[in-house]
């Protein structure tokens, strides 16, 4: 955590500048939220470490050999790794689903206030629906502004189009809470009968508010797994194009703990055997493990969000690979 500290740091040092930002703001509202929500993330791969790290020095003083022999199985071995496991991937548990979501909302508000590259984008080609029979479309909108390009909003009902409008532009008015629109057209379908007109300016009340066209990646890692289930409820009504990253954070809050175990497998398996180079190859081998680990978890996301594969198999895929590689591992320790 230090080692990413120092990362961070040179890498936000100019915005902090740029900012004036408080000592205080930095150290207590960021980086100790900062640590909190990384540690926990990461914690089966830190406990796999730690692992490695005892049971290396264990099996280097030949401890491990001396267990063996003296009648004690391998299994029984294992057996407070695995309680020492439970207690803190059951922690990690709780954190993961109703803490931690919650600590994060301080670092997230102070990124959002400070760090640069968390500035509102526009939004492209966004096409949402915002109640039952409900769609918009906005070729191109600005959150900041308010502004958006291109815009289309449409009623269906029994599938049947019964409403439907056209504009160039759409603004949203912060002193009327209004929609702006220009340059419009609309087509009314009532009775079998279709009614067109259009003008240059309309002010309307739409049944949707600007913040609709948020990127609202960032908001679900403030939402305890309640809240979650509910957000994903309502962007799925809506048609978000986000919901497989929405689920991706979802399953990952039970993934990450359940690791722990096949982390602690492997780690145990791997390290107890006595090798030439000691701990230092056993922690040079299981820190390649790790970035391989956290570089399958990065692929199967990025397979989810952009490729249409299903969420829980992307999120479960590393499990299952290194809980084959923890079952190999565990028929190769020394018994």
């Amino acid at each position: 955590m230090v080692i990413a500290i120092i990362f961070d740091v040179s890498e936000k040092l100019d915005d902090f500048l740029k900012h004036d930002v408080p000592m205080r703001e930095i150290v207590f509202d960021y980086y100790i939220n900062f640590v909190f929500f990384y540690a926990n993330m990461f914690s089966p791969l830190l406990v796999f470490l730690s692992v490695i790290i005892f049971t290396s020095s264990m099996a280097f003083k030949s401890e491990i050999i001396a267990i063996l022999a003296s009648g004690i199985s391998f299994n029984r071995l294992l057996l407070p790794y695995f309680i020492a496991g439970t207690f803190l991937a059951l922690v990690s548990f709780f954190l993961n689903h109703y803490v931690v979501p919650h600590a994060s909302k301080e670092r997230l508000a102070f990124e959002h206030a400070y760090v640069g590259y968390h500035t509102k984008n526009p939004r492209r080609d966004l096409h949402k629906q915002i109640s039952p029979g409900h769609f918009i479309y906005v070729e191109n909108f600005n959150v900041d502004r308010g502004i958006g390009y291109k815009f289309s909003y449409e009623i269906l009902e029994s599938d049947s189009l019964k409403f439907k409008l056209l504009a160039d532009y759409i603004q949203w008015d912060t002193a009327s809470n209004k929609w702006e629109i220009r340059n419009y057209f609309i087509r009314e379908f009532q009775n079998g009968h279709q009614k067109l007109h259009g003008g240059k300016v309309l002010d309307t009340n739409f049944i949707f508010h600007p913040m609709e066209f948020e990127n609202k990646t960032d908001n679900t890692a403030m939402m305890d797994t309640p809240e979650l289930n509910q957000f994903i409820k309502d962007e799925q009504l809506r048609g978000s194009e986000l919901i497989s990253l929405y689920m991706v954070e979802k399953y990952q809050r039970t993934a990450m703990p359940i690791a722990t175990y096949i982390l602690i497998l492997i780690g145990v398996s791997f390290a107890s055997r006595k090798v030439r180079g000691g701990i230092g190859l056993h922690l040079a081998i299981s820190v390649a493990i790790c970035f391989i680990y956290i570089f399958a978890m990065q692929v199967t996301k990025v397979y989810a969000t952009n490729a249409g594969l299903d969420p829980f198999i992307a999120v479960w895929i590393p499990n299952i690979f290194f809980g084959i590689l923890a079952i190999y591992f565990y028929y190769r320790a020394p018994k």
